[in-house]
């Protein structure tokens, strides 16, 4: 029984550390990211050299015609 005791305890103890090792690094990494290279959302902008011609555009939305409603029928 003091074997299991004597492998398994570092085991647990080094499994931890490692745990709180990687998130305080990450935690870190992460906010120097965020403070190097912010989130932008939003519409990308074309690039400088490319002219915006009306082609490039996605064609507009169609919308349905409303139906008749259910009690009247068209003659």
């Amino acid at each position: 029984m003091g074997m299991v005791v004597v492998l398994s305890l570092p085991l647990i103890l080094f499994s931890v550390a490692l745990g709180f090792g990687c998130y305080f690094l990450g935690r870190a990494r992460g906010r120097q990211d965020i403070r190097t290279n912010p989130q932008i959302y939003g519409v990308p902008t074309p690039p400088p050299d490319v002219a915006a011609s009306p082609s490039s555009y996605p064609p507009p939305h169609y919308t349905k015609s409303p139906s008749p409603s259910k009690g009247h029928l068209p003659v």
